[in-house]
Order: C-alpha cells, then structure tokens, then sequence
C-alpha cells in the first residue's frame, strides 16, 4: 500500500496538511509524488526541502525539468520555456538559498522518470497512446523499449512529461498528474487516475491511497490560502 499526492506546485502549507492525514490515517505508508513540486504557488524552494525531508519518493514533472535545464543552460529548449510557466516564485523563494540550489538540482537528475511497481506505474503526465505500439508486446509492457521511448522523447508533447493525449494501458494501474482536473478522474480505458486537482488555482491538493492496482480512499485538503496569495 501506498500513497501517492498530486502536483504540489509550491503549496507547502497545503503539502503538510495532507501528509498529516495521510499518516494519520495511514501511519508509516510509503510516500509518492507525481512531480511539479515547485512553480506557480509560493513556496518552491520549502516544497522540495519538505520534500525531500520526508523521503517522499517524485518523479520529475515538466516544471522540474525546465527548471533544472533553465539552470544548466537558460538557451535550451526546455530552459527558455520555464520562463513562460510559473518560474517567478520559484526564483523568489531560492533568493536566500544559493547554498541548496546544486542539491535540488542534482536531485532532480537522479530522481527516476517513472516507477514501475507492484501496486501501480506513476509518472508525471502518463505514458501517451502515440507509443502504445512500440512498448506493448502481445499486451504486456516492454520495460527495455519503454525505458528507450522514456528517454529519446523527454523534449516532445507526447513525452511522459508533457502528453495531454489519450494514454495507452500498460497492464496495470497508471497514476498520473499534469493534467489538471477539479476532482480526481479515473479513466477506466486506460485504467488511469489523474489526480493534479490544480492546488495553485485554489481548489485542492489530493493524494489517493493505491494496494495492487486498486484505489483504497482518497483524501484531499483544501488550498491554504498562504501558499498562493500575492504578498
């Protein structure tokens, strides 16, 4: 069993929230993130500290991979857009913190694009259906080609960073962000829930409790309003 949360998006006061239900509830359960920790909401820099003090298992959403390209190389592809998605306040909350800067970043690129386990595959945006062909042998995933699809296409739209198309059924159960939803949505043909219910609009943040590729509860806080508020 485990728990995995939706896109924070810089709301670590709505993060610690969560987390205190979620242990509440389910003390000690591993715990998971379908990445974008950071951007938009006002606490980038708190997100991935509290993040990564907690031993939250990620995977990279797109917002951390333009911000970790913006940093290595601010002319790339995936750097130049970071300026157009939500970047300010990740600035803004770094503006003390040079001295961890070389540490998140270094994090972000050793941090897995996807997990593949018993009780279910999480990656940021979802495997898209563009790939089902390549990756899916006699209807079982192909985890050597997948791996190949995962790294040769990061910068495209149909990447597993960045797909908002329909996406193929690996076999199991999918867990998947990116796309924002007002409530968490299963969709049963590819056997996915999406569950980024848009914490920096205000709405809330949700984590789904997942054992053997079934979903046990969900449970969602609120937005507290400090995260996302103009000082």
């Amino acid at each position: 069993m485990i728990a995995v949360i939706g896109d924070v998006h810089g709301c670590v006061n709505t993060l610690k929230k969560l987390i205190k239900e979620v242990e509440s509830k389910y003390p000690k359960i591993p715990l998971y993130c379908v990445g974008d920790l950071i951007d938009r909401g006002n606490f980038g820099f708190e997100t991935f500290e509290y993040v990564l003090s907690k031993k939250i298992k990620f995977v990279p959403g797109n917002h951390e991979l333009m911000f970790y390209h913006f940093m290595k190389n601010p002319f790339s592809n995936m750097g130049r857009n970071w300026i157009y998605n939500g970047y300010e306040t990740t600035i803004l909350s770094y503006d003390e913190h040079h001295d961890k800067l070389d540490k998140h970043l270094q994090c972000i690129e050793d941090t897995p694009m996807y997990y593949n386990i018993d009780d279910c595959f999480i990656s940021h945006a979802g495997i898209s259906i563009e790939f089902g062909n390549d990756i899916m042998i006699r209807g079982n995933l192909d985890i050597n080609k997948l791996e190949k699809i995962v790294k040769e296409n990061i910068l495209l739209e149909d990447s597993i960073v960045w797909t908002r198309n329909k996406l193929v059924n690996l076999g199991k159960l999918q867990i998947v962000g990116h796309t924002r939803k007002d409530e968490v949505l299963f969709d049963k043909k590819s056997n996915t829930y999406y569950i980024d219910t848009s914490a920096y609009s205000g709405n809330k943040l949700t984590a789904v409790i997942i054992e053997k590729n079934e979903l046990i509860d969900t449970i969602q806080i609120f937005t507290d309003e400090r995260d996302i508020i103009d000082y």
